[in-house]
């Protein structure tokens, strides 16, 4: 019988309303945005204010975009979770971390997140891990205090600015006292990239400004404030980590595959820049494999920030 109770749907007596069976979010609309070239048209979420598609090919990225992470954060998390009863993942994307997360620990419950489900993946996700849909810029559709380790990553090119806060809130909201709350994010400004090479500079000043038009951050300011955002939500015992990973193939494996990933998530809004700025994709295209030179020729490395903090015991 499932455990969780959803926010909308306050269950009073032992029959819990399976997930399956609650109403979920209405889908979100979407658009196809033309590429030119060889390159296929990309399925876009109207009406949010997240820059990236959501299609195969952004499946495929973000599976290695997991790799990476977890390689850089020698594992799947930093918070000192034992023996989680409940774990939750906002914006799970592919469902990757959720599902591993569900393998590693097979006694509790995991739920995955997100605005849609993926495409269908190869393989069967285990039997402890769910897919509920929901929009965490509308609250989590979850009664307070139910999950011992919450977990977020990626989102900021997916929440604006000014959400932050209320979102962080959220995430301690759904946690148990004495249990974590982790957000992991990578950078979008100039200065996470050091050093920045004049075609990262200008393709990043370019996105910038694109996702500045959606209330998204670009000054860099997210990354200095997560674990700010986390004392603001009131959790204590709050630790930041700041790690830098080569990019390029200077680094090895795990450099070459985040140069990969990150060139393939500008190609991906390739057209947007485009159509906004009046350039030809191309000319686009072609700044990204620049940058992805300079990046072997400077050894530039990349920033991620990783905090976690801990719900507070009532009393």
């Amino acid at each position: 019988m499932p455990w969780w109770f959803f926010r909308q749907r306050r269950v009073t007596n032992a029959s819990v309303t399976p997930a399956d069976s609650v109403q979920p979010t209405p889908r979100p609309t979407v658009s196809e945005a033309p590429q030119t070239g060889s390159l296929a048209s990309r399925r876009y979420l109207d009406e949010q204010p997240y820059l990236l598609p959501k299609d195969l090919g952004e499946v495929n990225r973000l599976d290695f975009q997991h790799y990476v992470l977890r390689s850089a954060l020698r594992g799947n998390y930093l918070a000192p979770i034992v023996q989680p009863r409940r774990i939750l993942d906002v914006g799970c994307g592919t469902g990757q971390w959720a599902i591993e997360i569900a393998q590693q620990f097979p006694q509790a419950e995991v739920i995955g997140l997100d605005l849609e489900p993926a495409r269908a993946k190869a393989t069967t996700p285990p039997a402890n891990y769910r897919f509920v849909q929901g929009d965490a810029l509308k609250g989590l559709p979850f009664e307070d205090e139910i999950f011992d380790f919450v977990h977020q990553r990626l989102l900021v090119l997916a929440i604006p600015l000014a959400a932050w806060p209320n979102v962080v809130r959220e995430l301690a909201r759904v946690t148990v006292p004495g249990g974590w709350v982790e957000l992991v994010e990578a950078g979008t400004h100039v200065s996470h990239f050091n050093p920045a090479g004049p075609a990262t500079q200008q393709f990043l000043y370019l996105m910038g400004q694109l996702g500045a038009l959606r209330g998204l951050d670009n000054e860099g300011g997210v990354l200095r404030s997560l674990d700010s955002f986390l004392q603001q939500a009131g959790l204590i015992q709050v630790n930041r980590q700041d790690i830098d990973i080569p990019l390029g193939d200077w680094g090895g494996r795990v450099g070459s595959l985040l140069s990969l990933d990150l060139r393939e998530a500008g190609k991906a809004i390739s057209s947007l820049i485009a159509a906004r700025f009046q350039m030809e994709q191309q000319e686009v295209l072609a700044l990204i494999e620049q940058a992805g030179q300079e990046w072997n020729t400077l050894q530039t490395r990349y920033h991620v920030v990783a905090a976690y903090g801990q719900k507070p015991y009532h009393g």
